[in-house]
């Protein structure tokens, strides 16, 4: 729906709009009834514009754009209403026509690049075929076209990476590919379905640039989906909050930032964590919390300091060093090893969060499984809890862990389908013989509501809970053998903005209460600054930077430390007109031959335990 009063948005009131959606509404079949999941739906993307569809999970904005393309599944899916694109009435399409609006007069990208190229063609071909489809190009013609556009996206060296297969071009690269694959017949309109949630945050903002240079060139209209609103600010002229398959809120992008009405608009623009927000602040800080009904918002309050820095660490890692070797030839011969993890020392405190960040490849979850020894240790000195890891059998090996525990990022992954989430958060205490079921029940029920849920909900299975209530159930897991370190790997990145920001406050009420020490592994520099105590920024397997929280992020010095920071996505509409240099780098690659010899890395200290490598 628009809202009372608001109109369609139309940026231009004379400009015929490129795409109207007219009281769209969606349903999908459940148990031989249709229940609906986006509700009178009703925008315009003006020509030249871009808007943003923003929500969570659920909210209904990406079957908004699957409708629009009516890519849904006729027989389990009812689209209502008039979409119209550059004056046809798609909802009246035969599927042929459809087929080709499809690619010709509008284009879409996925999240997932990944899975929406093929793996068996080389990635030449498969941009190639929309351009002898849609165009009737020649072989020649298109392969020419081809290597033009794989240079408008900025891939390197395009012409000789034309004969090249998906997996051997990175994610960024790959969603490189996608977008020249969506412009090949020049669409009126791109459609982008969360193209930069599965990114790093460096190459989420090369995307993004990326998409704004390719728009002010071609003048094409851009309807973005996405849940982050620091995104929204960067990319959007218009955009429309929906929730619950409802549209809450729309209008100019400045003005929901500036003065959003809505209780689940100011919600979602409370929950996102703004870089340089702790400025002057030693101590991490909760997140406000709006209520999505009332809008009242959760005062927030000062955490304690609860870092015991007098004491022996907890954890110890001296010059620890993982590395996989590579096997070729018919014998299986050693040719070289990657370097995931490269002589890395750091200490953590009783109390304390230390963040370990760096984009995919960086070696940070390589660290995390080689101190539990989920991964062996190619070499160095790891002492938990007194205990020298590398030294332990398998058996004492297993009791020690109960001293240091692991959360990852997929929940559901973690949680066994079978069994009850009680049964599963008992299991860890049961195995190790800590007590009887009935002391584990009531130890399981005390956990769960420590971590805001109920103890009746322990006969549920975990397919009946939401994302973030799966990760309460996975730290409450966790906590079942009373550790003292938590190995936090990627814990809430994959949840909605609103839910990471409840389960950031959880984790710090959590150390508050049970003097909990943290090894908080992310790539989300804005969350990292928000709840650490220390920081060690990782690269190519080495740590380039670590320090205090306060100290790196107020004074970075390494230039990886400097290029995060400078990419993360900042909740600021009058950043939409900002046009950065153009950077067409990819990380490199760990992998070395076997005559490889790391060099010898030195530190300099910038401020009281402050180090930065010696480039």
């Amino acid at each position: 729906m628009h809202q009372p009063g608001h109109s369609p948005m139309t940026q231009v009131e004379t400009a015929t709009p490129v795409l109207s959606v007219r009281n769209l509404t969606t349903s999908f079949r459940s148990d031989d009834a249709w229940k609906p999941v986006v509700r009178n739906l009703s925008f315009d993307v003006a020509p030249g514009k871009t808007v943003a569809i923003v929500g969570e999970s659920g909210s209904g904005k990406s079957v908004t754009s699957l409708s629009i393309m009516r890519l849904l599944p006729k027989h389990s899916s009812r689209i209502e209403g008039e979409i119209t694109l550059g004056g046809k009435k798609l909802h009246t399409l035969s599927d042929d026509e459809m087929r080709r609006v499809r690619g010709k007069d509008v284009s879409m990208i996925f999240q997932e690049p990944m899975t929406s190229l093929n793996p068996i063609f080389p990635i030449g071909k498969q941009i190639a075929e929309a351009l002898t489809v849609h165009n009737q190009m020649s072989r020649s013609e298109a392969r020419k076209e081809v290597i033009r556009l794989l240079d408008r996206v900025r891939i390197p060296n395009a012409a000789s990476r034309f004969g090249e297969y998906p997996h051997q071009f990175s994610g960024g690269m790959r969603q490189r590919v996608m977008i020249a694959m969506a412009l090949a017949s020049k669409p009126k309109l791109l459609i982008a379905d969360e193209p930069t949630t599965a990114l790093d945050v460096t190459i989420q903002g090369q995307i993004l640039d990326l998409i704004k240079n390719l728009q002010d060139e071609e003048g094409m209209s851009v309807l973005f989906i996405t849940h982050d609103m620091g995104v929204v600010a960067e990319i959007a002229d218009e955009s429309i909050v929906m929730f619950r398959g409802d549209a809450v809120e729309m209008g100019p992008t400045a003005d929901i930032f500036l003065r959003g009405k809505h209780p689940y608009t100011r919600a979602l623009l409370s929950a996102v964590p703004k870089l340089g927000s702790m400025t002057g602040r030693d101590l991490p800080l909760r997140f406000p919390i709006v209520d999505i009904v009332t809008g009242d918002v959760q005062p927030q309050r000062d955490v304690a300091n609860t870092v015991a820095q007098t004491k022996t660490p907890i954890l110890s890692v001296k010059n620890m060093t993982t590395r996989f070797d590579i096997h070729s030839g018919v014998f299986a011969r050693k040719t070289g090893a990657v370097h995931a993890v490269e002589n890395i020392s750091f200490d953590l405190f009783e109390g304390e969060t230390l963040s370990v960040v760096g984009e995919s490849g960086c070696g940070k979850s390589t660290t995390g499984r080689s101190v539990t020894r989920l991964i062996e240790p190619t070499k160095g000195d790891i002492v938990v809890d007194g205990h020298e890891v590398a030294k332990l059998d398998r058996p004492t090996l297993r009791t020690m862990r109960r001293s240091i525990q692991m959360v990852f990022q997929d929940p559901f992954a973690s949680l066994n389908p079978r069994m009850s989430i009680g049964t599963a958060v008992m299991e860890p205490y049961l195995e190790h013989k800590l007590g009887s079921k009935k002391q584990a029940q009531e130890k399981a029920a005390d956990l769960l509501e420590k971590v805001g849920l109920q103890a009746d909900m322990m006969r549920r299975y975990a397919h009946e809970f939401s994302g973030g209530q799966r990760q309460r159930i996975a730290i409450a897991r966790a906590l079942m053998l009373d550790p003292k370190v938590i190995i936090a790997d990627e814990a809430v990145s994959a949840l909605d903005v609103s839910i990471k920001a409840q389960v950031c406050n959880l984790l710090l009420d959590l150390q508050q209460s049970l003097n909990l020490a943290y090894l908080f592994i992310s790539h989300d520099m804005a969350v990292v600054e928000r709840i650490s105590h220390r920081v060690a920024v990782m690269y190519l397997g080495e740590i380039v930077e670590i320090g205090p929280r306060a100290s790196v992020f107020e004074n970075p010095q390494h230039p990886y430390t400097k290029k995060l920071m400078a990419a993360v996505p900042v909740p600021d509409p009058a950043r939409r007109s900002l046009r950065r240099e153009m950077a067409t780098d990819e990380i490199k690659s760990p992998v070395r031959p076997i005559t490889y010899v790391p060099p010898i890395r030195e530190y300099r200290e910038v401020s009281a335990g402050h180090l930065v490598l010696n480039s």
